[in-house]
């Protein structure tokens, strides 16, 4: 019988193949707990359930977990993720947009040269819920922050639900698609950027840490507008563009939708109460 390393890197391998065999052409699939999963890989240590949806049209990565999954993060075989790269970016990269079909809400291409790799920017979400102020790193994913600021600054996020919660295995609130389905997206794809690129060989997930902002994607190269948001720290591959944190009120806001529930008393859905964003500000 394999011993617990080998199961763990048996179920990652597993997850990695099913990732890589799902359709490109799948919008954003929101992330959260799918009850319904078409594929499942047991991560024995720890606990961990991970249950994989495919054929549909959202953008997420899912989730479930045993009793234990709470105290996953805890345990020294899972990292936390760096919030810093091993290796510095140039001060300005170049980006790649690609079209992926209808935009869910008219916008333009963020600019593709000379963009910015250096420092962060602030991003203020006021919500009917209460403000949720976030800080773009640009030093780690210059390609997703310039894309997450364009799109603020054209209103994309204003007037827009977000549309999943989950509150057991992964903790976050998933925002970022206008059509308020998990379906939608700009319009445009882009690539990975950290920790993916920095960790194409790993075997085991890592923790995303409570107050990070990751992308949700349909597989790798296929983020679009859609992010989430962890209020508890969250065990996931590393295969989820981190690009910046929640502030401490933004944190306390969360903590208050994630009490309130998901509708209908699931681990998984629409949160119980209602959240839109009513105005993205990109702070000057």
């Amino acid at each position: 019988m394999s011993n617990n390393k080998q199961r763990r890197e048996e179920s990652m391998r597993a997850l990695e193949k099913e990732i890589k065999s799902r359709d490109r052409s799948e919008k954003a699939k929101p992330l959260g707990v799918v009850a319904t999963a078409a594929v499942a890989v047991l991560a024995i240590v720890g606990g961990i359930y991970w249950a994989n949806s495919s054929g549909s049209n959202d953008e997420q990565v899912s989730a479930d977990a045993s009793s234990t999954a709470t105290t996953t993060a805890e345990k020294p075989d899972y990292k936390p993720l760096s919030l810093t790269r091993e290796k510095a970016l140039p001060d300005s990269v170049s980006c790649d947009y690609k079209d992926s079909g209808k935009a869910s809400k008219e916008v333009s291409k963020p600019k593709t040269s000379n963009v910015s790799a250096k420092g962060t920017v602030k991003v203020d979400l006021k919500t009917n819920k209460g403000d949720i102020d976030l800080e773009l790193d640009r030093t780690v994913s210059p390609c997703t922050v310039n894309a997450i600021e364009h799109l603020a600054s054209e209103g994309y996020y204003n007037n827009t639900v977000c549309h999943r919660l989950t509150t057991n295995g992964i903790f976050v609130l998933q925002c970022g698609d206008p059509s308020g389905a998990g379906s939608g997206g700009p319009g445009f794809q882009f690539a990975n950027e950290y920790p993916t690129d920095e960790m194409k060989d790993a075997t085991a997930p890592v923790v995303y840490g409570r107050g990070t902002i990751a992308m949700a994607n349909a597989g790798n190269d296929t983020n679009g507008s859609q992010f989430f948001l962890n209020y508890k720290d969250s065990l996931l591959p590393p295969n989820y563009t981190y690009f910046g944190k929640i502030s401490d009120s933004g944190l306390k806001v969360l903590d208050s939708i994630a009490e309130a529930g998901v509708k209908g008393g699931a681990a998984d859905g629409a949160p119980a109460e209602e959240v839109k964003i009513e105005k993205a500000t990109v702070q000057s």
